[in-house]
């Protein structure tokens, strides 16, 4: 009885952790009349979850998700406002992408499963900072500024 236990309990694991994940697809699932309004060309680069200069605010969501922090700069130009989608490294080594990581909320955390808290948190000698950028100008994209990889 005990080893059939363990295979499911996996199964049921690895459903949870698929249903956590939010990808380009389960965004346009969840807001087709949204992706019903992008051009062909914009549709095709939201479902492999890339962006371009133009791009209406609704369309980054889609391809790349809420951004982990906001910001808005004033400049002579007018208010710009910058998504900043973020990266936690230690040593030199990514720790990991993005603001907040699902989990289990039992106990202290509250009841069932879908909660959010901050990962890395209190990770000794732990930086944060942008892996890209995308400023808008007037709710459409402006500029694009990537973490070179090289």
């Amino acid at each position: 009885m005990k080893t059939a236990f363990v295979p499911l309990l996996g199964l049921a694991g690895t459903f949870l952790l698929a249903v956590a994940c939010s990808s380009p697809a389960s965004r346009i699932e969840a807001n087709p009349e949204a992706f019903a309004r992008l051009s062909p060309e914009q549709q095709t680069l939201v479902r492999a979850g890339q962006i371009g200069l133009g791009f209406p605010s609704e369309a980054v969501r889609l391809a790349l998700g809420d951004p982990d922090r906001t910001t808005v700069r004033t400049d002579a130009r007018g208010e710009t406002v910058i998504w900043h989608f973020l990266t936690y490294e230690a040593s030199g080594q990514i720790l990991f992408t993005g603001h907040f990581h699902r989990g289990y909320r039992g106990g202290a955390w509250g009841w069932g499963w879908g909660g959010a808290y901050p990962y890395y948190l209190d990770y000794p000698a732990r930086t944060v900072r942008d892996r890209f950028r995308v400023e808008f100008h007037d709710s459409k994209v402006t500029a694009i500024t990537k973490e070179d990889s090289r």
